[in-house]
C-alpha cells in the first residue's frame, strides 16, 4: 500500500518565491498590470508555467461574475490623511483597469457605514475597501462575515490579514526621539481626536517613548485635527521655555506655531515643535515644520494588491507590515536646541 501523498497545488506565493518576486508583483502579472518590468513579466509567467499555477477554484468561479468596480468608503471630512488615502487608492485601482463607486459616510457612524456596505453588495462590487477613522466603527466591520473581501485602512496594534495601514506607532516614537535628543524636555503631546486610530497609535508611540527615555510626562490634550484646535491648546496650555512638542497633525501643528508666537515663545529656540504628515505648505512656514512624513501613494497602491490577492487568493490570509515613515527634520526643531538668544530690550 503506497503512502504517498498527493502534490500540493501551487499557490500565488509558490509562484512568487520561484521567480523571486513578491507576491504583489505575481498579482500584478496576473491582472495584466502595465507597472511591471518585461523580465520581470516573463519570470513570472515561466513561474506560472512551470508550477502549472491557476487562481483557487473559488477565484475561478468569482473570475465569471466580476464588475471591476470596488466599492469604497470614506468617511465624509476634508481631512488630508483621509483624503490622501482615497485619493492615491483611486489612482491605484484605475491603474489596475478596476472602477471606483465612493460613498462618504459620518465618520463614527456605525449605522450609516452598515448601511453604505449594504447598498455596494446590491451594486454587485467585487470587493470593499473602507477608509476608518474610528475605533468602533473599525471594531464592527472586523466582525463583518461577507461574500466578498472587505480591506480596511486603518492603524492597530494588533496586525490583521484584511488591515492596511502605516506605521504611526513608531512614526511617533521616532518624533519624541528627536525632540529628546534634540535638547527639549519635557515634551508635550497634542493628540488627535480619541477614537482616531492613527491619533490612538501616535499617542501610545509617544507614551512608550516617553517611558522609554525615563522622560517627565505631561496631561495629554485632545484637538480634532483643525489648526483652531492646536492655536486654542497651545495657548491655553502651560507651556515653558525648553520644552518641545508632538502635535498628531501638521494642521494642529500650524495653530500651535501661530499661539506661541503670539505668546512671544520662539520656535526653535524656546520650543522645538514636530508635527505629523508633511503638509506640502510645511516646508514654507516660519519656521519650517519638522514632521513625520507618510507616504500615501504606497498605501494606496498596498490597498489595492491587498484587495486584488484577497480576490485570487480568497483562501490565503497574510498579515501586512504597517509602511514605515520618515522624519523629515526643518527649523521647528533642529537636530540640536539652539541657544537661546538674548531677547532685544
Amino acid at each position: 500500500m503506497s503512502d504517498d501523498k498527493p502534490a500540493r497545488t501551487a499557490n500565488i506565493f509558490d509562484v512568487a518565491r520561484l521567480a523571486g518576486v513578491s507576491h504583489q508583483t505575481v498579482s500584478r502579472v496576473l491582472n495584466n498590470m502595465p507597472n511591471v518590468r518585461p523580465a520581470t513579466r516573463s519570470r513570472v509567467e515561466q513561474a506560472i508555467a512551470q508550477l502549472r499555477y491557476s487562481p483557487s477554484p473559488a477565484a475561478r468561479a468569482l473570475v465569471t461574475r466580476r464588475t471591476r468596480t470596488i466599492g469604497l468608503v470614506q468617511p465624509g471630512t476634508v481631512s488630508y490623511g483621509p483624503s490622501s488615502i482615497a485619493m492615491n487608492f483611486n489612482f491605484a485601482a484605475r491603474a489596475a483597469r478596476y472602477n471606483v463607486d465612493a460613498i462618504s459616510t459620518p465618520e463614527n457612524d456605525i449605522a450609516a457605514v452598515r448601511s453604505a456596505i449594504d447598498g455596494l453588495l446590491k451594486q454587485r462590487v467585487d470587493a470593499i475597501v473602507l477608509i476608518v477613522v474610528d475605533t468602533e466603527v473599525l471594531a464592527a466591520i472586523q466582525a463583518l462575515e461577507l461574500d466578498i473581501p472587505l480591506i480596511a485602512a486603518a492603524s492597530s496594534s494588533r496586525p490583521h490579514s484584511r488591515l492596511v495601514a502605516i506605521d504611526q506607532y513608531r512614526g511617533a516614537r521616532s518624533a519624541v526621539r528627536h525632540l529628546i535628543e534634540a535638547g527639549y524636555g519635557p515634551i508635550r503631546h497634542i493628540a488627535g481626536p480619541a477614537r482616531n486610530p492613527d491619533a490612538v497609535e501616535r499617542l501610545r508611540g509617544w507614551r512608550d517613548e516617553m517611558a522609554s527615555s525615563r522622560s517627565e510626562s505631561t496631561t495629554v490634550v485632545h484637538g480634532d485635527w483643525s489648526a483652531a484646535s492646536g492655536y486654542r491648546i497651545a495657548g491655553e496650555a502651560d507651556v515653558a521655555p525648553g520644552e518641545g512638542i508632538f502635535v498628531a497633525n501638521d494642521h494642529m501643528a500650524i495653530g500651535v506655531l501661530s499661539a506661541l508666537r503670539e505668546r512671544g515663545m520662539r520656535v526653535p529656540e524656546d520650543v522645538g515643535v514636530v508635527g505629523v504628515d508633511d503638509l506640502p505648505e510645511a516646508a514654507f512656514l516660519h519656521p519650517s515644520l519638522t514632521t513625520v512624513r507618510q507616504d500615501f501613494g504606497a498605501l494606496g497602491e498596498i490597498l489595492m494588491q491587498k484587495v486584488l490577492l484577497a480576490v485570487e487568493e480568497p483562501d490565503t490570509a497574510t498579515e501586512s507590515t504597517p509602511l514605515p515613515t520618515r522624519l523629515i527634520v526643518r527649523d521647528s526643531a533642529p537636530a540640536a536646541r539652539p541657544a537661546a538668544a538674548r531677547r532685544a530690550r
